[in-house]
């Protein structure tokens, strides 16, 4: 079954491109994922991609969701420090 990743704040959508291009080292949100793919040597084209593995589509979704991820995680830690201080 195909996962949805719908984000359930959609004014955050501006916040989490700028976050991802920070964490991939990108000038624009919207070609990390591009440019994430060139690094990981998947041929991941604009539009319609249906014709890639999933292993290669994880390489990309994978690589960019895990840093977000950790770094929403460390953001949350340190939020909760200065609260606590």
């Amino acid at each position: 079954m195909a996962r949805r990743n719908k984000i359930l704040v959609p004014e955050a959508r501006a916040g989490l491109d700028q976050l991802k291009a920070r964490l991939m080292n990108s000038q624009d949100p919207n070609r990390t994922k591009y440019e994430v793919a060139k690094e990981q040597g998947v041929s991941l084209q604009e539009g319609y991609n249906g014709e890639i593995k999933a292993k290669d589509a994880g390489k990309v979704g994978g690589s960019i969701g895990g840093n977000m991820v950790k770094e929403l995680v460390n953001m949350a830690k340190r939020q909760m420090e200065d609260e606590n201080k």
